[in-house]
């Protein structure tokens, strides 16, 4: 039990950092630490509930500061837009990729981390090329379906990129964390 609590405080702080982080100005395009949140949590907490809860949480405390800087004139960007809910979806769903991680080690948690962002990616981009949401319109063609992946792959490498980065920092720390205090109860 007082693991469990030690990993659910772990995460509330990792999913309040991530939103502020999410915010930064100039930060590379899709690189956030969202989906990596999704999957630890999805592999970490065994309530499902609470497993899906903080990728949520930490969409929407970054979208409530993204939404207050843009009221303040700080940003060029609100945090609720039409569609949202899409993205959302999307994020949450890949928390299911951590749930499939039966053993956490570098090949199992690698591949989530390359799986997630591209899942994301392929569905997010076919929604918006099929006009659900309120995203550009792209002609319903081949063509159209091309340009539309086509302009979201800066955001796909920053997302895969920021996926690997932050799994790698949120279940080797989660691991590091474990074997010390291993030590320290042998000890």
């Amino acid at each position: 039990m007082k693991s469990n609590k030690k990993l659910i405080w772990s995460l509330v702080v990792m999913v309040i950092v991530a939103a502020v982080y999410r915010v930064i100005p100039d930060r590379p395009l899709g690189f956030a630490p969202q989906l990596a949140i999704a999957l630890f949590s999805g592999a970490m907490i065994k309530d499902r509930k609470l497993a899906f809860l903080f990728p949520v949480l930490s969409m929407l405390i970054s979208d409530l500061l993204y939404q207050g800087l843009y009221a303040a004139g700080m940003s060029p960007y609100g945090g609720f837009y039409g569609g949202m809910w899409i993205n959302y979806v999307l994020f949450t769903s890949v928390t299911v990729f951590g749930m499939m991680i039966k053993k956490v080690n570098l090949k199992n948690v690698l591949a989530a981390s390359l799986a997630g962002p591209t899942f994301f990616f392929l569905v997010s981009n076919f929604l918006t090329w099929a006009g659900v949401g309120d995203f550009v319109e792209y002609p319903k063609t081949w063509e159209g379906l091309m340009a539309c992946f086509a302009a979201g792959i800066p955001f796909y490498k920053g997302s895969l990129m920021a996926t690997v980065a932050f799994s790698g920092l949120f279940f080797g720390t989660w691991y590091l964390l474990g074997k010390r205090e291993t030590k320290t109860a042998v000890a």
